[in-house]
């Protein structure tokens, strides 16, 4: 499959499951708490890695329960996951001591990670992920929900390439302090390296628009996608240039050339 707004910039494909990624190097202790979302895909991720690692988890659901539960959250309870809910204010400061002591309070020991697991270990396991791409390129593109992935992308890039993150918030301004929060957190300082797009968020995160393609995962890669292909079109990128686009949420294959992407899930909202 072609575009003509590509022009002479070559697109490929690089599916990864960056959700394992950032829980490479958070696991271990025997109790792990995370938030998230009805629909999210880190809470699945944690509660499977747990299932299949034997440690305690733990997911703080943002709103109040609705039964049945959705498939995401009934694959996290089946994977042994304790769901637990906090409304939509309470959710909000998720962040503070107050909170996290009430939650410390309630389940002991417990290792809480943040909402879809951006810290600085994972940082470090989504940094990995440029070196495992085998052919030269110019440009990482990934689309953006909290920053780790891109901090991670950023710091393990070789000289003289560039990431580009592509934000799926409307008003993710503050992703930017984010993403180099992370990299200080992680490495001590603030790559270069990268920027943040704040244009293609298609009116928030989990909006739906006509204007993406069908054929992808309309929360975080179609937004990407179109991202990539509209700035191409614009001459945003050096003609010849080689742009990588990580098709996010993915178990890991090899690099393809652009082609469409198989394997989605059901495009609920992570």
């Amino acid at each position: 499959m072609s575009d003509p707004r590509l022009g002479t910039v070559r697109l490929f494909l690089k599916h990864d499951d960056n959700k394992a990624r950032k829980l490479k190097y958070n696991l271990g202790p025997a109790r792990v708490l995370s938030f998230g979302g009805a629909y999210s895909g880190h809470l699945r991720a944690l509660a499977r890695a747990g299932m299949e690692r034997g440690f305690e988890t733990i997911g703080v659901v943002r709103g109040e329960e609705h039964l049945p539960l959705n498939p995401s959250l009934a694959y996290a309870r089946a994977c042994g996951m304790r769901l637990v809910y906090l409304d939509r204010a309470a959710y909000r400061l998720k962040h503070t001591p107050e909170v996290l002591e009430r939650l410390r309070a309630r389940f002991g020991d417990v290792t809480i990670l943040p909402e879809g697991g951006s810290n600085a270990a994972a940082v470090r396991g989504c940094a990995e992920l440029p070196g495992e791409i085998g052919l030269d390129y110019d440009v990482i593109c990934c689309p953006v929900g909290t920053g780790g992935t891109l901090a991670g992308i950023s710091a393990g890039l070789a000289p003289g390439r560039r990431a580009l993150g592509f934000a799926v918030l409307k008003g993710a301004g503050f992703l930017r302090e984010e993403v180099a929060r992370l990299q200080r957190e992680a490495y001590g300082r603030v790559m270069t390296n990268w920027e943040l797009n704040l244009d293609y968020h298609f009116g928030g995160y989990a909006k739906p628009s006509p204007a993406l393609d069908q054929a992808y995962e309309q929360v975080y890669v179609a937004k990407m996608i179109y991202g990539i292909l509209d700035l191409a079109g614009r001459g945003a990128f050096a003609p010849g240039s080689r742009v990588v686009a990580v098709v996010t949420g993915q178990p890991s294959t090899p690099v393809a050339s652009w082609g469409e992407p198989t394997g989605f899930d059901s495009a609920e909202p992570r």
